[in-house]
């Protein structure tokens, strides 16, 4: 040890370093459904950023006529591109995969503010200020308790149609609306205390839309898995994918726009993701600087519409950024969806099956029920 130059122990701690993260971005590739397998879909911009400083150290220290040392290179280059791969179509490089809408383009469209609330967060005055200046059509809200509720009262004079669901525990929403809402409903997807928003809203030309906001349970670490979120994300979107008029879903996810499970939702409703091609939008953990945070909002909906607004709306001091995002409905063939692959139809059956299991376990078990 006392031969160890301070290059040698850099050059240790840097290997060390890669091995670790080459089997953080190895382990969501698993088709474990543990959380602290699953979790490590979070913060892949991060694992990337990681890798690569950590390959810029290793070319600039290391002796290349060790094999050991070029075995962890190759791997963590490997590691590296595989993460850059899961990122990269919410970037400027991609294609855009929402197409824009033409400002004086016909049709009518439709403003949205998605926010989580946080339960227990007494900051009501910023999300109302926004409200006021963003001034969008509808509002969608999780983590609303009884208290929330009372706060949020101001809004019933600008958006008199409303579904408001507050409960003590984190699965109170509520939607505020401008437009008239058509067979609004609680809905309870896969468990009867997480519960969803289905709801029609009609348009001044008489058009209904179809609305679902939804907020499943997020994975734990070393608790319950993925298992029950995956589950209710298959079943909402095949609520979408299963109606005719156009849809748009929206809410709290509780997984990362980049998983495996996200993309087999939104071929499961056919649904479009307007950040594809446009950026992260990361909204997750609203106080942790910029470049650690990861998107856990969303906004996605049908073919039917094109984009004209997205962004992430500033701080109103919960642990979530708001999204706002304003939607066209034009006139005309819809924009290509995604579509099913020929293995998706098993692994939604598996995905429900496992979800109603778990469930069910839950259930029984719970002292509350």
């Amino acid at each position: 040890m006392a031969d160890w130059s301070a290059a040698d122990i850099a050059r240790g701690a840097l290997l060390l370093l890669a091995v670790a993260l080459v089997a953080l971005t190895a382990l969501p590739w698993l088709r474990a459904t543990a959380g602290w397998v699953r979790v490590w879909d979070f913060p892949r911009p991060q694992i990337a950023a990681l890798l690569a400083l950590t390959l810029a150290g290793l070319i600039a220290l290391s002796e290349w006529r060790e094999a050991g040392t070029l075995a962890v290179l190759g791997a963590a280059g490997v590691a590296l591109a595989a993460q850059l791969w899961r990122i990269w179509p919410y970037t400027r490089l991609h294609r855009p995969q929402v197409r824009a809408a033409e400002p004086d383009a016909p049709g009518e469209d439709i403003a949205l503010l998605a926010a989580n609330l946080q339960l227990r967060n007494s900051g009501a005055e910023r999300l109302l200020a926004l409200v006021r200046r963003m001034s969008p059509d509808i509002v969608f809200v999780v983590e609303l308790d009884e208290s929330w509720a009372d706060a949020l009262e101001p809004l019933k004079d600008e958006y008199p149609h409303r579904l408001v669901h507050p409960r003590r525990d984190f699965w109170g929403m509520a939607l505020y609306s401008r437009l008239p809402l058509v067979q609004p409903e609680v809905h309870f997807l896969l468990e009867d205390y997480v519960p969803s928003i289905r709801t029609g809203l009609r348009l001044p030309s008489g058009t209904v839309v179809s609305f679902h906001g939804v907020h499943p349970k997020p994975p734990m670490m070393f608790g319950h898995g993925t298992v029950q979120r995956d589950a209710e994300l298959v079943l909402a979107a095949q609520a979408v994918g299963s109606g005719p008029r156009p849809a748009i879903l929206a809410g709290d996810l509780n997984a990362v726009a980049w998983s495996r499970e996200t993309e087999l939702f939104m071929r499961a409703g056919g649904l479009l993701d307007p950040r594809i091609g446009r950026g992260l939008f990361s909204t997750f953990p609203a106080n942790w600087p910029w470049f650690l945070r990861w998107p856990l909002d969303h906004v996605f909906f049908s073919g039917h519409f094109r984009l004209l607004w997205l962004a992430k709306m500033p701080d109103i001091g919960a642990d979530h950024l708001p999204l706002h995002v304003t939607l066209r409905l034009q006139p005309g063939p819809p924009q290509p969806e995604p579509l099913p692959r020929a293995e998706d139809g098993a692994a939604i059956r598996r995905i429900i099956a496992a979800g109603r299991r778990a469930a069910g376990e839950e259930g029984s078990a719970s002292p509350e029920r």
